[in-house]
């Protein structure tokens, strides 16, 4: 079966953007593993906001993958690759699962995050933690009544500018 992975960056606060939904607090000079990681899925799963944030720079950046986007409102994608889902986010993500193929990354954001970590689907997380605290902005999980979860810590890296990756599986 395939793997749900969520594979994201996070302040040291737990913020995966700042309050305006900006990410130029993250380190840009440096690979930490994404490459190797995209060649290992072959869709992404994201909230529409993340989405938003994502078509602002014009180029989609996942082109060469099967897409999804979670939003509660009827859209057109236009140019983008990408097909929304309206439904229920946890039944058409273990639909979704059970399909032959690679890994489905879990892009993001902290709603989308929150719905499949409750619904444990979350297979694996690999979150790289950024040394910086940003006091405010979208939370990594943004729903306050979270289940209890335990995962197993898998893997962890650190990289000399400080950024500390750690790879946890579910239990």
């Amino acid at each position: 079966m395939r793997r749900i992975v969520l594979f994201i960056a996070t302040s040291l606060d737990g913020y995966i953007a700042g309050k305006d939904g900006n990410t130029d607090w993250l380190f840009t000079e440096g690979d930490y593993g994404y490459k190797d990681f995209y060649k290992s899925i072959d869709t992404t799963l994201m909230g529409h906001n993340t989405f938003e944030y994502i078509t602002q720079f014009g180029r989609f950046p996942y082109s060469n993958k099967e897409n999804y986007v979670f939003s509660r409102k009827k859209r057109d994608p236009g140019i983008f690759p990408v097909e929304f889902v309206f439904g229920d986010v946890a039944e058409f993500t273990e639909k979704l699962k059970a399909r032959k193929g690679k890994n489905i990354w879990l892009v993001g954001g902290g709603q989308i995050n929150s719905i499949l970590l409750n619904a444990n689907l979350i297979d694996r997380m690999i979150i790289s933690i950024h040394p910086v605290a940003l006091g405010q902005g979208i939370p990594l999980f943004k729903d306050e009544s979270l289940k209890k979860l335990q995962f197993n810590l898998v893997k962890h890296e650190v990289f000399k500018k400080g950024l500390v990756q750690l790879t946890y599986d579910n239990s």
